[in-house]
Protein backbone atom coordinates (compact mmCIF):
# COMPACT_ATOMS: atom_id res chain seq x y z
CA UNK A 1 0.00 0.00 0.00
CA UNK A 2 1.35 3.44 -0.92
CA UNK A 3 2.60 5.85 1.68
CA UNK A 4 3.39 8.93 -0.41
CA UNK A 5 0.56 11.43 -0.78
CA UNK A 6 -1.75 12.37 2.08
CA UNK A 7 -4.94 10.37 1.79
CA UNK A 8 -3.18 7.23 0.49
CA UNK A 9 -3.32 4.36 2.93
CA UNK A 10 -4.93 6.55 5.57
CA UNK A 11 -6.66 3.63 7.17
CA UNK A 12 -3.32 2.09 8.15
CA UNK A 13 -1.69 5.20 9.64
CA UNK A 14 -0.59 5.01 13.23
CA UNK A 15 -1.09 7.92 15.61
CA UNK A 16 2.62 8.71 15.32
CA UNK A 17 2.41 8.83 11.50
CA UNK A 18 -0.66 11.08 11.63
CA UNK A 19 1.02 13.40 14.07
CA UNK A 20 4.15 13.68 11.93
CA UNK A 21 1.95 14.57 8.97
CA UNK A 22 0.08 17.17 11.02
CA UNK A 23 3.36 18.82 12.12
CA UNK A 24 4.60 18.86 8.51
CA UNK A 25 1.35 20.45 7.34
CA UNK A 26 1.40 23.05 10.14
CA UNK A 27 4.98 24.06 9.37
CA UNK A 28 4.35 24.21 5.63
CA UNK A 29 1.15 26.25 5.85
CA UNK A 30 1.60 28.13 9.12
CA UNK A 31 -1.52 26.56 10.65
CA UNK A 32 -3.87 23.59 10.32
CA UNK A 33 -7.63 23.19 10.55
CA UNK A 34 -9.27 20.27 12.38
CA UNK A 35 -11.96 19.71 9.75
CA UNK A 36 -9.54 19.83 6.84
CA UNK A 37 -7.13 17.47 8.61
CA UNK A 38 -9.91 15.01 9.38
CA UNK A 39 -10.88 14.93 5.69
CA UNK A 40 -7.29 14.66 4.50
CA UNK A 41 -6.28 11.96 6.97
CA UNK A 42 -9.55 10.06 6.73
CA UNK A 43 -10.22 10.06 10.46
CA UNK A 44 -12.77 11.57 12.83
CA UNK A 45 -12.39 15.15 14.03
CA UNK A 46 -12.02 13.92 17.61
CA UNK A 47 -9.06 11.79 16.50
CA UNK A 48 -7.42 14.90 15.07
CA UNK A 49 -8.15 16.80 18.28
CA UNK A 50 -6.48 14.02 20.31
CA UNK A 51 -3.47 14.20 17.99
CA UNK A 52 -3.28 17.96 18.43
CA UNK A 53 -3.48 17.63 22.21
CA UNK A 54 -0.60 15.14 22.11
CA UNK A 55 1.45 17.41 19.86
CA UNK A 56 0.77 20.38 22.14
CA UNK A 57 1.89 18.32 25.16
CA UNK A 58 5.18 17.73 23.31
CA UNK A 59 5.56 21.44 22.53
CA UNK A 60 5.24 21.05 18.75
CA UNK A 61 1.99 22.94 18.15
CA UNK A 62 -0.26 25.37 19.98
CA UNK A 63 -3.97 24.64 19.70
CA UNK A 64 -6.47 27.31 18.69
CA UNK A 65 -10.23 27.24 18.25
CA UNK A 66 -10.71 24.79 15.40
CA UNK A 67 -7.05 24.16 14.65
CA UNK A 68 -3.43 24.72 15.63
CA UNK A 69 -0.23 26.47 14.57
CA UNK A 70 3.39 25.27 14.83
CA UNK A 71 5.66 26.19 17.72
CA UNK A 72 9.23 27.06 16.86
CA UNK A 73 11.77 24.88 18.64
CA UNK A 74 15.42 23.93 18.66
CA UNK A 75 14.91 21.91 15.49
CA UNK A 76 12.50 24.20 13.68
CA UNK A 77 12.54 27.91 13.00
CA UNK A 78 10.34 29.74 10.51
CA UNK A 79 12.00 31.87 7.85
CA UNK A 80 11.70 35.63 7.59
CA UNK A 81 9.74 35.13 4.35
CA UNK A 82 7.12 33.08 6.22
CA UNK A 83 6.97 35.52 9.12
CA UNK A 84 6.22 38.35 6.71
CA UNK A 85 2.97 36.59 5.74
CA UNK A 86 1.83 35.43 9.19
CA UNK A 87 -0.33 37.54 11.58
CA UNK A 88 0.67 40.67 9.65
CA UNK A 89 -2.10 43.06 10.86
CA UNK A 90 -1.40 42.09 14.47
CA UNK A 91 2.35 42.55 13.97
CA UNK A 92 1.81 46.02 12.48
CA UNK A 93 -0.28 47.13 15.47
CA UNK A 94 2.31 45.78 17.88
CA UNK A 95 5.20 47.37 15.98
CA UNK A 96 3.54 50.78 15.86
CA UNK A 97 2.85 50.71 19.60
CA UNK A 98 6.42 49.58 20.33
CA UNK A 99 7.92 52.38 18.25
CA UNK A 100 5.93 54.87 20.32
CA UNK A 101 8.01 53.83 23.36
CA UNK A 102 11.12 55.39 21.80
CA UNK A 103 10.95 58.35 24.17
CA UNK A 104 14.11 60.47 24.06
CA UNK A 105 16.34 57.56 22.97
CA UNK A 106 19.02 58.51 20.46
CA UNK A 107 20.75 55.14 20.04
CA UNK A 108 18.57 52.11 19.40
CA UNK A 109 19.14 48.41 18.75
CA UNK A 110 16.57 46.79 16.45
CA UNK A 111 16.52 43.00 16.50
CA UNK A 112 16.21 40.59 13.59
CA UNK A 113 12.75 39.38 12.52
CA UNK A 114 9.69 40.74 10.78
CA UNK A 115 8.09 42.53 13.75
CA UNK A 116 11.34 44.39 14.56
CA UNK A 117 11.55 45.31 10.87
CA UNK A 118 8.08 46.84 11.15
CA UNK A 119 9.23 48.69 14.30
CA UNK A 120 12.15 50.11 12.33
CA UNK A 121 9.81 51.33 9.61
CA UNK A 122 7.60 53.00 12.25
CA UNK A 123 10.44 54.95 13.90
CA UNK A 124 10.34 58.74 13.43
CA UNK A 125 12.33 60.15 10.52
CA UNK A 126 12.31 63.79 11.64
CA UNK A 127 14.92 63.59 14.40
CA UNK A 128 18.52 62.33 14.68
CA UNK A 129 18.57 58.62 15.50
CA UNK A 130 21.30 55.98 15.39
CA UNK A 131 20.03 52.45 14.77
CA UNK A 132 22.27 49.44 15.43
CA UNK A 133 21.08 46.15 13.94
CA UNK A 134 22.20 42.68 12.92
CA UNK A 135 19.35 42.50 10.40
CA UNK A 136 20.02 43.19 6.71
CA UNK A 137 16.31 43.91 6.03
CA UNK A 138 16.18 46.42 8.92
CA UNK A 139 19.33 48.14 7.67
CA UNK A 140 17.90 48.26 4.15
CA UNK A 141 14.59 49.68 5.36
CA UNK A 142 16.31 52.51 7.21
CA UNK A 143 19.20 53.30 4.87
CA UNK A 144 18.82 56.88 3.68
CA UNK A 145 15.81 57.48 5.95
CA UNK A 146 15.83 61.11 7.05
CA UNK A 147 18.20 61.79 9.93
CA UNK A 148 18.62 58.09 10.74
CA UNK A 149 22.15 56.72 10.87
CA UNK A 150 22.39 52.93 10.48
CA UNK A 151 25.14 50.73 11.87
CA UNK A 152 24.97 47.17 10.52
CA UNK A 153 26.74 44.63 12.70
CA UNK A 154 29.14 42.37 10.83
CA UNK A 155 29.23 38.59 11.06
CA UNK A 156 27.96 35.38 9.51
CA UNK A 157 24.63 35.91 7.75
CA UNK A 158 21.94 33.34 8.54
CA UNK A 159 20.03 32.50 5.37
CA UNK A 160 16.62 32.08 6.97
CA UNK A 161 16.53 35.43 8.78
CA UNK A 162 19.14 37.48 6.86
CA UNK A 163 20.77 38.52 10.12
CA UNK A 164 24.35 38.37 11.34
CA UNK A 165 25.60 36.27 14.26
CA UNK A 166 28.75 34.88 15.90
CA UNK A 167 31.66 36.57 17.67
CA UNK A 168 32.08 39.36 15.13
CA UNK A 169 28.51 40.53 15.86
CA UNK A 170 28.64 40.22 19.64
CA UNK A 171 32.10 41.83 19.81
CA UNK A 172 30.82 44.95 18.03
CA UNK A 173 27.77 45.08 20.29
CA UNK A 174 29.91 44.80 23.41
CA UNK A 175 31.53 48.14 22.59
CA UNK A 176 28.27 50.11 22.65
CA UNK A 177 26.07 51.73 25.26
CA UNK A 178 22.58 51.92 23.79
CA UNK A 179 19.57 53.86 25.01
CA UNK A 180 16.99 51.27 23.96
CA UNK A 181 16.80 47.74 22.53
CA UNK A 182 13.77 46.46 20.64
CA UNK A 183 13.97 42.69 21.09
CA UNK A 184 12.06 39.81 19.54
CA UNK A 185 11.95 36.15 20.56
CA UNK A 186 10.64 32.82 19.36
CA UNK A 187 9.03 32.24 22.72
CA UNK A 188 8.26 34.10 25.95
CA UNK A 189 7.09 32.42 29.12
CA UNK A 190 6.88 33.42 32.76
CA UNK A 191 8.88 30.37 33.80
CA UNK A 192 11.66 30.38 31.20
CA UNK A 193 11.77 34.01 30.03
CA UNK A 194 12.70 34.86 26.44
CA UNK A 195 13.96 32.01 24.28
CA UNK A 196 15.15 31.33 20.74
CA UNK A 197 16.21 28.11 18.96
CA UNK A 198 19.75 29.08 17.86
CA UNK A 199 22.59 29.59 20.40
CA UNK A 200 24.34 32.11 18.13
CA UNK A 201 21.19 34.21 17.84
CA UNK A 202 20.63 33.91 21.59
CA UNK A 203 24.06 35.41 22.31
CA UNK A 204 23.44 38.40 20.00
CA UNK A 205 20.13 39.12 21.73
CA UNK A 206 21.67 38.72 25.19
CA UNK A 207 24.52 41.07 24.29
CA UNK A 208 22.09 43.68 22.94
CA UNK A 209 20.16 43.59 26.21
CA UNK A 210 23.39 43.94 28.21
CA UNK A 211 24.34 46.96 26.09
CA UNK A 212 20.97 48.71 26.45
CA UNK A 213 19.68 50.90 29.25
CA UNK A 214 16.07 49.96 28.37
CA UNK A 215 14.67 46.84 26.67
CA UNK A 216 11.27 46.44 25.01
CA UNK A 217 9.96 43.07 23.83
CA UNK A 218 7.44 43.17 20.99
CA UNK A 219 5.63 40.09 19.71
CA UNK A 220 2.30 38.56 18.78
CA UNK A 221 0.13 36.61 21.21
CA UNK A 222 1.38 33.34 19.65
CA UNK A 223 4.79 33.83 21.29
CA UNK A 224 3.43 33.61 24.82
CA UNK A 225 3.83 30.30 26.58
CA UNK A 226 6.13 29.01 23.83
CA UNK A 227 9.61 27.84 24.85
CA UNK A 228 12.62 27.34 22.59
CA UNK A 229 16.08 25.89 23.22
CA UNK A 230 18.14 28.89 24.34
CA UNK A 231 17.16 31.35 27.07
CA UNK A 232 18.64 34.83 26.69
CA UNK A 233 16.65 37.03 29.11
CA UNK A 234 14.33 36.94 32.09
CA UNK A 235 11.01 38.76 32.07
CA UNK A 236 12.23 41.09 34.80
CA UNK A 237 14.95 42.50 32.52
CA UNK A 238 12.29 44.07 30.28
CA UNK A 239 10.95 47.58 30.70
CA UNK A 240 7.89 46.79 28.58
CA UNK A 241 6.15 44.01 26.69
CA UNK A 242 4.09 45.02 23.67
CA UNK A 243 1.61 42.53 22.24
CA UNK A 244 -2.00 42.43 21.07
CA UNK A 245 -5.33 42.11 22.81
CA UNK A 246 -5.40 38.48 21.64
CA UNK A 247 -3.26 37.81 24.72
CA UNK A 248 -5.85 37.54 27.54
CA UNK A 249 -5.79 40.40 30.03
CA UNK A 250 -5.38 37.99 32.95
CA UNK A 251 -2.26 36.49 31.38
CA UNK A 252 -0.87 39.94 30.59
CA UNK A 253 -1.33 40.84 34.26
CA UNK A 254 0.67 37.78 35.33
CA UNK A 255 3.59 38.97 33.19
CA UNK A 256 3.32 42.50 34.58
CA UNK A 257 3.74 41.13 38.11
CA UNK A 258 7.28 40.11 37.07
CA UNK A 259 8.23 43.73 36.41
CA UNK A 260 7.56 45.02 32.89
CA UNK A 261 4.71 47.20 31.75
CA UNK A 262 2.49 45.10 29.46
CA UNK A 263 0.82 46.96 26.60
CA UNK A 264 -1.93 45.24 24.60
CA UNK A 265 -3.05 46.82 21.33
Amino acid sequence: MGTGEAGVGVGTRTAEERQREIVRAARAGGSVDVTALADELGVAKETVRRDLRALEDHGLVRRTHGGAYPVESAGFETTLAFRSTSHVPEKRRVATAAAELLGDAETVFVDEGFTPQLIAEALPRDRPLTVVTASLPVAGALAGAGDTSVLLLGGRVRSGTLATVDHWTTRMLAGFVLDLAFIGANGISREHGLTTPDPAVSEVKAQAIRAARRTVFAGTHTKFGAVSFCRFAQIGSLEAIVTSTLLPAAEAHRYSLLGPQVIRV
